[in-house]
Protein backbone atom coordinates (compact mmCIF):
# COMPACT_ATOMS: atom_id res chain seq x y z
CA UNK A 1 0.00 0.00 0.00
CA UNK A 2 2.72 2.92 0.80
CA UNK A 3 5.04 1.74 -2.36
CA UNK A 4 1.83 2.36 -3.96
CA UNK A 5 1.43 5.45 -2.50
CA UNK A 6 5.17 6.55 -2.42
CA UNK A 7 4.43 6.14 -6.78
CA UNK A 8 1.39 8.36 -6.80
CA UNK A 9 3.58 11.05 -4.65
CA UNK A 10 1.28 10.56 -1.65
CA UNK A 11 2.90 9.85 2.20
CA UNK A 12 0.38 8.88 4.95
CA UNK A 13 1.70 10.45 8.11
CA UNK A 14 -0.67 10.74 10.89
CA UNK A 15 -4.11 10.84 9.48
CA UNK A 16 -7.62 10.95 11.37
CA UNK A 17 -9.39 7.49 11.32
CA UNK A 18 -12.20 8.13 8.80
CA UNK A 19 -8.96 9.20 6.61
CA UNK A 20 -6.84 6.26 6.86
CA UNK A 21 -10.32 4.20 6.07
CA UNK A 22 -10.47 6.67 2.75
CA UNK A 23 -6.92 6.18 1.92
CA UNK A 24 -6.58 2.18 2.84
CA UNK A 25 -10.08 1.42 0.20
CA UNK A 26 -8.47 3.61 -2.86
CA UNK A 27 -4.42 1.61 -2.05
CA UNK A 28 -5.46 -1.59 -0.59
CA UNK A 29 -2.44 -3.20 1.27
CA UNK A 30 -1.88 -6.88 0.03
CA UNK A 31 -4.60 -7.13 -2.88
CA UNK A 32 -2.27 -9.60 -5.19
CA UNK A 33 -1.96 -11.75 -2.28
CA UNK A 34 -4.39 -14.40 -3.31
CA UNK A 35 -2.84 -14.45 -6.83
CA UNK A 36 -1.12 -17.49 -8.11
CA UNK A 37 2.38 -17.43 -9.90
CA UNK A 38 1.96 -16.66 -13.54
CA UNK A 39 -1.91 -15.52 -13.14
CA UNK A 40 -3.14 -12.74 -15.07
CA UNK A 41 -5.51 -10.28 -14.46
CA UNK A 42 -6.75 -8.63 -17.28
CA UNK A 43 -9.18 -4.85 -17.59
CA UNK A 44 -10.94 -3.04 -19.82
CA UNK A 45 -10.48 0.87 -19.96
CA UNK A 46 -12.58 2.79 -21.84
CA UNK A 47 -12.65 6.38 -21.67
CA UNK A 48 -14.71 9.24 -23.78
CA UNK A 49 -16.29 13.12 -23.63
CA UNK A 50 -14.82 16.02 -22.79
CA UNK A 51 -15.01 18.11 -19.76
CA UNK A 52 -13.38 21.29 -20.50
CA UNK A 53 -14.33 24.17 -23.33
CA UNK A 54 -13.51 23.08 -26.67
CA UNK A 55 -14.55 23.48 -30.21
CA UNK A 56 -16.56 20.38 -31.54
CA UNK A 57 -14.56 19.55 -34.27
CA UNK A 58 -11.90 18.83 -31.77
CA UNK A 59 -13.73 16.50 -29.80
CA UNK A 60 -12.21 13.11 -28.90
CA UNK A 61 -13.54 9.83 -30.10
CA UNK A 62 -14.02 7.00 -27.53
CA UNK A 63 -10.79 5.01 -26.77
CA UNK A 64 -10.65 1.74 -25.79
CA UNK A 65 -7.67 -0.45 -24.57
CA UNK A 66 -7.12 -3.66 -22.60
CA UNK A 67 -4.73 -4.09 -19.39
CA UNK A 68 -2.86 -7.08 -18.38
CA UNK A 69 -1.78 -7.30 -14.82
CA UNK A 70 0.67 -10.73 -14.61
CA UNK A 71 2.32 -12.15 -11.37
CA UNK A 72 5.75 -12.83 -11.81
CA UNK A 73 7.05 -14.64 -8.43
CA UNK A 74 7.62 -11.20 -5.97
CA UNK A 75 6.66 -9.23 -9.00
CA UNK A 76 3.66 -7.79 -10.77
CA UNK A 77 4.01 -6.73 -14.17
CA UNK A 78 1.09 -4.42 -15.65
CA UNK A 79 0.88 -4.09 -19.92
CA UNK A 80 -1.57 -2.61 -22.01
CA UNK A 81 -2.89 -3.28 -25.52
CA UNK A 82 -4.29 -0.62 -27.99
CA UNK A 83 -4.92 -0.62 -31.36
CA UNK A 84 -3.31 -3.84 -31.73
CA UNK A 85 0.06 -2.74 -30.04
CA UNK A 86 1.26 -3.62 -26.59
CA UNK A 87 3.31 -1.14 -24.13
CA UNK A 88 4.67 -2.13 -20.99
CA UNK A 89 3.18 0.39 -18.25
CA UNK A 90 5.58 -0.98 -15.53
CA UNK A 91 6.82 -3.66 -12.94
CA UNK A 92 5.76 -3.54 -9.21
CA UNK A 93 6.30 -5.52 -6.15
CA UNK A 94 3.71 -8.06 -6.22
CA UNK A 95 3.39 -7.82 -2.30
CA UNK A 96 2.79 -4.54 -1.67
CA UNK A 97 -1.31 -3.95 -3.81
CA UNK A 98 -2.16 -3.84 -7.09
CA UNK A 99 -0.81 -0.82 -9.38
CA UNK A 100 -3.88 -0.55 -11.33
CA UNK A 101 -4.94 1.75 -9.03
CA UNK A 102 -1.81 4.05 -9.55
CA UNK A 103 -2.14 3.71 -13.39
CA UNK A 104 -6.18 4.72 -12.80
CA UNK A 105 -5.18 7.90 -10.77
CA UNK A 106 -2.54 8.74 -12.89
CA UNK A 107 -4.78 8.35 -15.81
CA UNK A 108 -7.65 10.32 -14.79
CA UNK A 109 -4.73 13.23 -13.57
CA UNK A 110 -3.34 13.26 -16.97
CA UNK A 111 -6.02 14.11 -18.68
CA UNK A 112 -7.54 16.83 -16.35
CA UNK A 113 -4.68 18.31 -16.89
CA UNK A 114 -4.59 18.10 -21.06
CA UNK A 115 -8.18 19.07 -20.75
CA UNK A 116 -8.68 21.77 -18.28
CA UNK A 117 -4.67 22.91 -18.68
CA UNK A 118 -4.27 23.00 -14.96
CA UNK A 119 -0.92 22.07 -13.03
CA UNK A 120 -0.60 18.36 -13.25
CA UNK A 121 1.61 19.01 -9.12
CA UNK A 122 -1.79 21.09 -8.40
CA UNK A 123 -4.14 18.58 -9.44
CA UNK A 124 -2.38 15.80 -8.00
CA UNK A 125 -2.30 17.46 -4.32
CA UNK A 126 -5.69 18.53 -4.45
CA UNK A 127 -6.31 14.24 -5.06
CA UNK A 128 -4.30 13.41 -2.16
CA UNK A 129 -5.96 15.75 -0.22
CA UNK A 130 -9.02 13.81 -0.75
CA UNK A 131 -7.61 10.79 0.05
CA UNK A 132 -7.00 11.94 3.31
CA UNK A 133 -10.26 13.04 3.87
CA UNK A 134 -14.15 11.16 4.36
CA UNK A 135 -15.22 9.48 1.83
CA UNK A 136 -19.00 8.58 0.43
CA UNK A 137 -19.19 5.22 0.51
CA UNK A 138 -22.34 2.75 -0.06
CA UNK A 139 -22.59 -1.10 -0.24
CA UNK A 140 -23.18 -2.54 -3.79
CA UNK A 141 -23.94 -5.74 -5.96
CA UNK A 142 -21.91 -6.41 -8.42
CA UNK A 143 -22.47 -8.94 -11.15
CA UNK A 144 -19.01 -10.57 -11.91
CA UNK A 145 -19.36 -13.81 -14.56
CA UNK A 146 -22.09 -15.91 -13.12
CA UNK A 147 -22.23 -14.38 -9.73
CA UNK A 148 -23.12 -11.38 -7.62
CA UNK A 149 -20.43 -10.31 -5.66
CA UNK A 150 -20.92 -7.73 -2.29
CA UNK A 151 -18.83 -5.25 -2.94
CA UNK A 152 -17.87 -1.52 -1.51
CA UNK A 153 -17.72 1.65 -3.31
CA UNK A 154 -15.82 4.82 -2.08
CA UNK A 155 -16.16 8.25 -3.85
CA UNK A 156 -14.07 10.86 -3.37
CA UNK A 157 -14.76 14.89 -4.95
CA UNK A 158 -11.16 16.38 -4.62
CA UNK A 159 -12.06 19.63 -5.96
CA UNK A 160 -15.76 20.74 -4.48
CA UNK A 161 -14.39 23.14 -2.96
CA UNK A 162 -11.42 24.19 -4.07
CA UNK A 163 -10.59 27.87 -4.68
CA UNK A 164 -9.83 27.40 -8.33
CA UNK A 165 -13.02 25.78 -9.35
CA UNK A 166 -13.88 28.29 -12.10
CA UNK A 167 -10.77 27.51 -14.26
CA UNK A 168 -11.49 23.99 -14.15
CA UNK A 169 -14.15 23.63 -16.47
CA UNK A 170 -16.60 20.65 -16.10
CA UNK A 171 -13.35 18.95 -13.93
CA UNK A 172 -14.67 21.21 -10.76
CA UNK A 173 -17.06 18.44 -10.40
CA UNK A 174 -14.14 15.55 -10.64
CA UNK A 175 -15.63 12.11 -8.87
CA UNK A 176 -13.05 9.39 -8.12
CA UNK A 177 -14.63 6.18 -7.48
CA UNK A 178 -13.43 2.43 -6.72
CA UNK A 179 -15.58 -0.38 -6.35
CA UNK A 180 -13.54 -3.07 -4.33
CA UNK A 181 -14.47 -6.76 -3.01
CA UNK A 182 -11.86 -9.68 -1.38
CA UNK A 183 -14.36 -12.00 -3.58
CA UNK A 184 -12.22 -11.06 -6.52
CA UNK A 185 -8.80 -11.22 -7.71
CA UNK A 186 -7.09 -8.16 -7.43
CA UNK A 187 -9.80 -7.09 -4.87
CA UNK A 188 -10.39 -4.18 -7.81
CA UNK A 189 -14.07 -4.31 -10.05
CA UNK A 190 -14.06 -1.30 -11.43
CA UNK A 191 -12.62 1.94 -11.11
CA UNK A 192 -14.48 5.12 -12.67
CA UNK A 193 -13.60 9.16 -13.23
CA UNK A 194 -15.89 11.17 -14.55
CA UNK A 195 -16.84 14.76 -14.90
CA UNK A 196 -19.68 16.61 -16.13
CA UNK A 197 -19.50 18.45 -19.45
CA UNK A 198 -18.30 22.37 -18.91
CA UNK A 199 -20.75 24.83 -19.81
CA UNK A 200 -20.11 26.25 -23.72
CA UNK A 201 -19.03 22.89 -24.83
CA UNK A 202 -21.62 20.09 -27.10
CA UNK A 203 -19.50 17.01 -25.85
CA UNK A 204 -20.55 14.78 -23.48
CA UNK A 205 -18.97 14.36 -19.78
CA UNK A 206 -15.75 13.24 -19.75
CA UNK A 207 -15.47 9.43 -18.16
CA UNK A 208 -12.57 6.96 -18.09
CA UNK A 209 -13.41 3.38 -16.60
CA UNK A 210 -11.51 0.18 -15.99
CA UNK A 211 -13.40 -2.99 -15.78
CA UNK A 212 -12.06 -6.24 -14.63
CA UNK A 213 -12.91 -8.83 -16.71
CA UNK A 214 -14.33 -12.02 -15.23
CA UNK A 215 -13.65 -15.87 -16.94
CA UNK A 216 -16.10 -15.66 -19.68
CA UNK A 217 -17.45 -12.33 -19.04
CA UNK A 218 -16.93 -8.54 -18.13
CA UNK A 219 -18.33 -7.17 -14.64
CA UNK A 220 -21.11 -5.45 -14.61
Amino acid sequence: MRVLAAIFGLVLLSAPILAAETYDTFFRDGSLAGIGKGETLTYQTRTSGWSAPKPAAEAQDPQEEMLSLAVSGEQAVLKRERGGVEQSIGTFPASVGNPIVMYFMETALRDMAKQAGGSPFYIRNRIKEALLDKAERESVTVRYGKDDITAERATIRPFVTDEARGDMGGFAGLVLAVTVSDEVPGEYLSLVASAPAAEGTEAEGYRTAITLQAPGGATQ
